[in-house]
């Protein structure tokens, strides 16, 4: 799992804000007026290669669409930030600690709902 460039996020920020669209470069393009169309079709190239985008192409055009939500993909990137530390038990107290009391809230219940 990669961290996403700046062109990158706000792509997936398409995406992640309507996860049942399915896109062309040129809807995303529209989107991001301030970017080229090749420059786009470049990135959502380079997404669906990170497996952050499907690709489907329908009578040669290509349909784009998230592979997975945002939720999974923040998911993804702590899990790495853990998995990289010798102590991820030391580095998810500190973290839980700095926490809001409502996202601490948050997550114990999604503890509980893990333990059934």
């Amino acid at each position: 799992m990669m961290r996403l460039g700046s062109l990158e996020r706000k792509v997936m920020e398409v995406f992640w804000d309507d996860p049942t669209a399915e896109l062309t470069g040129r809807a995303v393009a529209d989107q991001l007026p301030d970017y080229a169309y090749t420059t786009i079709a470049t990135i959502l190239d380079r997404l669906a290669k990170k497996e952050l985008l499907t690709r489907r192409s329908e009578a040669k055009i290509i349909h784009y669409g998230a592979a997975d939500t945002r939720a999974v993909h923040i998911a993804l990137l702590m899990r790495e930030a853990l998995d990289s530390t010798r102590d991820p038990g030391a580095a998810l107290a500190c973290f839980v600690q700095r926490l809001p009391e409502a996202i601490q809230a948050d997550l114990r219940r999604a503890l509980e709902d893990a333990a059934g």
